[in-house]
């Protein structure tokens, strides 16, 4: 009796076993399911050293691409006379879905990345870093600002991911490296508001601004950069963090907002010298308007203060270097 009742409870601690087995298997598949559809992966440079970030399950995964073995979708040739002019034939707008985009993609920064390098990859990108799709006309046009100081090396595989994935997401583009002069303590806010003027001095038809930092690249080119009708944050999820956010209202790393979104919270403020806190004042003054109204008159876009010293356009960007003053005498934030 006991011999028997010993193998029927063997038999049934293994069914249980499997129906465990069972179950954790399909939550690991809707895991990643889920996470295969939230685009808004990013990778962060690692400042220690180099680093190889891969997309979560990219061991597995058959469908990552590196960026710059992607020819454009539409097979017309990319060059600078393909940009439309003045006498340019009338265009159709560009899709709302670009039909080249691969997707995932497998992120490293392992490799050599010169800028000649880069340039060759890239040879539809215009003198300062403008680029416009040759058989389309975009619905935005986007300037990119990166507030800048001593990350050459940063720069270089931003400039080697972003402008393939731009490109296949068919945007009319500009690039904007805002160099802090001299060895003060860095402002990234203020860099930003310096960067929204200096853009819109070279060209006024930017209505889309995208703020990121140098070391943020996006896993998905799906991930589009583009405005919306309400400011938008595109690093919600960073291997940085464990592909989560540090806290709730984390608005830093890369964010877009359309022209008429800046200038209803009068840009960014300008008193946040070192790292911190000007992301949090960023994210209340569009969602509590009423709270921050008084902050948002006095410090912003309307009182920024700077001295531009050199406007250099690179075959893959343009950099404009500006003193933008000291900090006050009191301990910086951050």
């Amino acid at each position: 009796m006991s011999r028997l009742l010993g193998g029927t409870l063997e038999r049934v601690c293994k069914a249980v076993l499997l129906l465990c087995l069972l179950h954790f298997l399909v939550a690991v598949i809707l895991y990643f399911d889920v996470y295969a559809q939230h685009l808004a992966f990013f990778s962060r440079f690692s400042a220690r050293g180099p680093a190889r970030a891969l997309h979560p399950a990219a061991s597995s995964s058959t469908n990552f691409s590196r960026p710059n073995t992607t020819a454009p979708s539409s097979g017309l040739p990319e060059s600078p006379s393909a940009r439309p002019g003045p006498t340019a034939p009338v265009l159709p707008p560009c899709p709302e879905s670009p039909p080249g985009l691969v997707g995932r993609l497998l992120i490293e920064f392992t490799s050599p990345m010169p800028l000649e390098r880069v340039q060759r990859e890239n040879p539809g990108v215009l003198l300062g870093g403008r680029y416009a799709p040759p058989d389309c006309t975009p619905a935005q046009t986007v300037a990119v600002i990166i507030p800048f100081r001593h990350r050459e090396h940063h720069l270089r595989y931003w400039l080697h991911y972003l402008h393939p994935i731009l490109r296949r997401q068919r945007l009319r583009y500009g690039v904007y490296v805002i160099n802090q002069h001299g060895e003060d303590t860095f402002n990234r806010a203020k860099l930003l508001n310096v960067g929204f003027l200096e853009a819109l001095k070279e060209d006024a038809t930017y209505d889309c601004f995208i703020f990121s930092d140098v070391d943020l690249v996006p896993m998905d080119d799906r991930n589009l950069y583009r405005c919306g009708d309400q400011p938008r944050h595109f690093a919600i999820a960073m291997d940085k963090f464990g592909f989560r956010l540090p806290y709730a209202g984390y608005f830093g790393g890369v964010s877009g907002l359309s022209k008429a979104q800046f200038l209803r919270i009068n840009g960014f403020p300008n008193e946040y010298w070192g790292w911190g806190g000007e992301d949090d004042d960023i994210f209340n003054r569009f969602t509590k308007i009423q709270n921050t109204k008084l902050t948002m008159k006095r410090d912003g876009i309307g009182s920024v203060r700077y001295q531009v010293l050199e406007v250099s356009r690179q075959p893959l960007f343009t950099n404009i270097t500006v003193d933008i003053g000291r900090p006050p005498s009191w301990p910086p934030r951050g």
